[in-house]
């Protein structure tokens, strides 16, 4: 059965990660796999950093390369909610291969024959209430899967989302932020759905910096993990350099993957948030703090 669990997983937080490999995603799942607080049921796939055919082969390359292929990986959607096939994507920032222009073998392993909003409905199901979804890109996936099961909303434990810039300007523009961007009318979709939502904006990944001298800190580690991540990380600092003029990467994914390790490292403030679908501000998060819902602010 996809996403069987081992003896002892009981007491681990059972996660999806909904993601767009990408370099950072690469850093939030390795994230994922060293943490004992963890048990991934699986990777779904999304566009977003890359286009979904690529993001499924990052994935399971990506998991190939640390030995975990008992993790299955589901493809998700190639366009979205609305059927738009014309994408933003961040191949400037993570390379043409999204991760790093390393030109890495094609995988050996393959995605399970079942989509991503399915499987993620499925593993509701199997485990209601306890699985948490960590979504690293555009939330499509997530809105298929409500509307794929009307009572996916109340089985789902958790959704934990790496999107929105609340108080601070977008990264797309100034509206914007790149994963809401990428498909607003999903991401309203799954505002709204009645879910506990978590959501971790750019005001949050802002303030986490690996910086030049973390890096090389990271290359004196003897760890798979370690080396992976410094043969692919080049052009993504080269990218934050020039964009943003610090020495040193946000860490946007792996930010909102610690909100599932250890939520308390971050505080919150609890509200409504709805997405503006169209016009200028197409992709704006609108933030509600005097009702109740759902956003991180630290």
């Amino acid at each position: 059965m996809a996403g069987a669990g081992k003896p002892g997983d009981e007491a681990r937080k059972k996660v999806i990660i909904d993601t767009d490999p990408g370099i950072d995603d690469a850093m939030a799942i390795f994230v994922a796999l060293r943490s004992p607080e963890l048990e991934v049921l699986g990777l779904t796939t999304t566009f977003g950093n890359v286009h979904t055919a690529l993001a499924t082969r990052n994935a399971l390359h990506l998991l190939e390369a640390v030995g975990r292929t008992d993790i299955p990986v589901a493809e998700g959607s190639h366009v979205t909610i609305r059927k738009a096939s014309k994408l933003r994507i961040a191949s400037f920032v993570h390379g043409s291969d999204g991760l790093g222009n390393q030109n890495f073998p094609q995988p050996a392993t393959k995605p399970v024959d079942q989509s991503a909003a399915a499987f993620m409905v499925e593993q509701a199901n199997l485990y209601p209430g306890q699985v948490t979804v960590v979504a690293l890109g555009p939330l499509t996936n997530l809105a298929l899967a409500v509307e794929l099961d009307p009572l996916f909303s109340k089985k789902i434990g958790q959704i934990i989302i790496l999107g929105g810039a609340y108080s601070v300007n977008g990264n797309v523009n100034p509206a914007a932020e790149a994963n809401i961007f990428g498909d607003p009318d999903a991401a309203d979709i799954v505002f709204t759905c009645g879910a506990d939502i978590l959501a971790v904006g750019l005001n949050v990944t802002h303030q986490v910096v690996l910086t030049d001298a973390d890096r090389e800190k990271l290359e004196q580690c003897d760890s798979k993990y370690a080396r992976y991540l410094c043969k692919i990380m080049g052009i993504y600092f080269d990218y934050h350099k020039d964009a943003y003029f610090i020495k040193g990467v946000y860490l946007h994914d792996p930010t909102t993957l610690i909100a599932a390790v250890n939520p308390s490292l971050l505080t919150y403030t609890e509200g409504v948030v709805r997405v503006q679908t169209v016009g200028i501000t197409r992709g704006l998060t609108v933030f509600d703090n005097t009702k109740k819902k759902c956003v991180i602010h630290c």
